[in-house]
């Protein structure tokens, strides 16, 4: 027997979820506030809600939000990514330069899967514990210690990188302890 729905759908859990997450909500989510497949389409046509991406879905009346283009992204990985590498940076203000795309770290495992990646955005694989995660209002980002080695790593601009490590250390974000491994791959990646 498939799985039946046990309680009608409740539009306040549905909105409490999105509430959350910049009136943006999954099938899944819908799901399991009781909605069907079918009622979420009736939903769709008579513009209720809008679909914003295979599974991914947005009040329409809802607030615009400063980071909802990333909350569709991060719901379209299935809240398994972090944002992560230039759009860490951004998020933790530590650059004023707007990546040309939203840079996501998702499960290392995931390299091996087959995906439709939206346009405009960047996957790394790798694990980040928790202790290397942050929130960021909806969001969950990388922390600034990674967020620095990350970028590092992947050879970013070492003017951009170097100001992003001096505005880390004047805000107090990390301590100098934290920052020699940075400092000293940024030297390195300046002498190439």
């Amino acid at each position: 027997m498939g799985s039946r729905l046990q309680h009608g759908p409740d539009w306040d859990r549905l909105y409490a979820t999105a509430l959350g997450q910049e009136g943006h909500f999954t099938t899944q989510q819908a799901s399991s506030a009781g909605y069907s497949s079918q009622l979420l389409v009736k939903y769709l046509r008579s513009g209720k809600v809008v679909r914003v991406r295979r599974g991914v879905y947005r009040i329409r009346h809802f607030p615009a939000g400063e980071q909802e283009d990333l909350v569709a992204i991060w719901l379209w990985s299935g809240q398994a990514g972090v944002f992560s590498h230039e759009t860490a940076l951004m998020l933790h203000e530590l650059s004023d330069a707007l990546p040309a795309r939203a840079h996501l770290t998702v499960p290392a495992k995931w390299h091996r899967r087959r995906l439709r990646i939206p346009e405009g955005v960047v996957l790394h694989y790798a694990g980040v514990p928790k202790p290397d995660r942050a929130w960021i209002g909806a969001v969950p980002v990388t922390s600034v210690p990674r967020t620095l080695v990350d970028c590092t790593a992947d050879l970013i601009s070492p003017d951009l990188l170097s100001a992003a490590v001096d505005q880390a250390l004047t805000r107090g974000l990390v301590g100098k302890a934290q920052i020699a491994e940075v400092q000293r791959a940024l030297r390195e990646a300046v002498r190439k």
